[in-house]
């Protein structure tokens, strides 16, 4: 019997700064909630608006996986290997702090705001030599479909982690179902509903709840209007 944990979008905890608009599925900052701390290795589900030509300073990270999807406009990233560069829509980043890294993002545009997933997964291996990588998508991928963006391997599709995860983005029309299988046995799933309303496993879906389900080797998703949405297979134990 699969165990699940509901999220309601208005439960999440909320940071208004001006600057930043953010919404956290688990305990940040300011907003700690005992109940909703991790759903296995995923510690961090942050949805953030970020004004134009603001953004985050410089600060640093270690021993996380962190990755970044624009849902919105653009963000320039800057970080202590060397990389500057630009996350479009479309894209995902993701970074392996390992050892240490310090990075700044903002929002390069003067009258557009930028949305943002921001994600952190607590590393299978710690201290790892820091990396970068970022990719732009097929979002025809996503049509009906689950388009894999993240996993554990460097050769497969998407960008890949020091963890046994691996991300998917969907696009599904009205009515649409579809399952997807476990790919390691002992992990979990958490989608995100991006925008509509699905139903998984018989649980409904608004824009911006979630659902974490665990001890289940399959998930069926059914899109009850147009949707789109983020599953995240995760490690259960890490």
């Amino acid at each position: 019997m699969a165990n699940t944990v509901f999220h309601k979008a208005d439960t999440r905890g909320h940071a208004d700064h001006g600057w930043l608009n953010a919404y956290h599925s688990f305990s940040f900052a300011s907003w700690y909630n005992p109940d909703r701390v991790q759903f296995g290795a995923l510690r961090v589900l942050n949805d953030d608006t970020v004004a134009p030509g603001m953004g985050f300073g410089t600060h640093p990270h270690d021993n996380m996986e962190i990755i970044t999807i624009p849902l919105e406009g653009d963000l320039a990233h800057k970080d202590s290997m060397g990389n500057a560069a630009t996350i479009k829509t479309g894209d995902v980043q993701v970074m392996s702090a390992g050892t240490g890294i310090q990075h700044s993002e903002f929002n390069p545009n003067a009258d557009l705001r930028t949305k943002l997933f921001q994600i952190w997964l607590f590393p299978k291996t710690r201290n790892v030599t820091p990396r970068y990588q970022q990719i732009t998508l097929d979002k025809s991928l996503e049509k009906n479909d689950f388009a894999q963006i993240l996993s554990p391997n460097p050769d497969d599709a998407g960008v890949w982690i020091h963890q046994d995860a691996w991300f998917y983005l969907s696009d599904f029309d009205k009515d649409f179902s579809k399952k997807l299988a476990q790919k390691k046995e002992g992990n979990g799933f958490y989608i995100m509903n991006i925008e509509g309303e699905i139903e998984v496993n018989g649980h409904q879906l608004d824009t911006r709840d979630a659902l974490g389900i665990w001890e289940t080797a399959e998930i069926e998703i059914k899109a009850t209007t147009a949707a789109k949405f983020l599953v995240m297979e995760i490690p259960m134990k890490y």
